[in-house]
């Protein structure tokens, strides 16, 4: 009798292994999810050693009037912005601020928009009106529109402009983390572990949400390119991160007027922003693939 308990819980830890490796495999043969995943760990990989890469305070932030607007050389291999701060520097650490916004407000939206998703999902009724019209509410607002009326009340700030990209993206986790619910709330299976005596939030947590974990991992990954993108756009309004901090959209901003003589300064932050957010994407359209029961075959 004592052997059972072991056996069951070596079954799960081997099934969900075998799932994982099942995934992993059906990814593998989208080859350009694959080439994604490769650009986005270079990227995630420069972003952790930026400091080893360019020192911050010397060549990313203090400005050097003597090398101002220099072309790519051998000293500086993508040449100097307009007060001669060195841009390989400035795109190594802005490449830290970047995907962390973009990492960081999709995982707070997450959990605050998957947790309001399934609890609306799970129970309905009036708390499921209320908090599905406050979201129609808000996603009749363009996310851009609601981020930059959150930002200019607020102040243009690091801070601000997580909680006004947050705020802008938890509408749309919470919609698609309700409708994931709502798809296995009424299984068979839901219904035993209620007759079993089971608390709701262990239901949630240990059979609903595993089971609708596909469509949100997939969702929370386009998210993050859409994050890199909204955060981009709002430092290039003037309304996101400020200088002097090195960041992605507010470099293409400080860079308009020197377009003509010096492309070089637009095209290396806008390359940028092109290749991690079109990576993220590869990487989401192979995960959404590998995710999709109807295509294991």
């Amino acid at each position: 009798m004592s052997e059972r308990p072991n056996k069951s819980v070596f079954d799960k830890k081997y099934s969900k292994k075998s799932q994982k490796k099942e995934i992993w495999r059906r990814m593998k043969k989208n080859k350009l999810s694959i080439i994604g995943l490769v650009i986005f760990c270079i990227l995630v990989i420069i972003a952790l050693s930026a400091d080893f890469i360019a020192d911050y305070e010397e060549l990313a932030i203090k400005q050097h009037g003597d090398i101002r607007l220099q072309k790519p050389s051998k000293e500086h291999i993508f040449g100097t912005d307009q007060y001669g701060r060195d841009l390989l520097a400035r795109m190594v650490h802005g490449s830290r601020i970047s995907l962390g916004l973009g990492f960081f407000t999709t995982g707070i939206s997450l959990a605050i928009g998957g947790f309001l998703g399934a609890m609306t999902g799970y129970y309905g009724g009036i708390f499921d009106e209320i908090v599905m019209r406050l979201m129609d509410i808000l996603l009749s607002i363009p996310a851009l529109l609601l981020a930059i009326a959150i930002v200019s009340a607020l102040g243009p700030n690091m801070i601000n402009l997580l909680i006004a990209i947050t705020i802008s993206q938890i509408p749309g986790f919470t919609r698609i983390v309700r409708s994931t619910v709502l798809t296995v709330v009424g299984e068979d299976y839901i219904e035993a572990a209620r007759a079993c005596g089971s608390k709701d939030f262990r239901i949630i947590t240990n059979d609903v949400l595993p089971n609708a974990i596909g469509p949100i991992i997939v969702q929370g990954t386009m998210s993050v390119a859409k994050m890199i993108l909204l955060a981009a756009g709002l430092s290039f309004i003037g309304l996101g991160i400020q200088p002097p901090q090195p960041e992605w959209g507010y470099m293409l901003s400080e860079a308009r007027e020197y377009m003509r003589d010096y492309p070089h300064l637009v095209l290396i932050p806008g390359i940028a922003i092109a290749i991690s957010v079109f990576s993220i994407n590869l990487i989401g359209d192979g995960l959404r693939d590998a995710l999709d029961p109807r295509l294991r075959n």
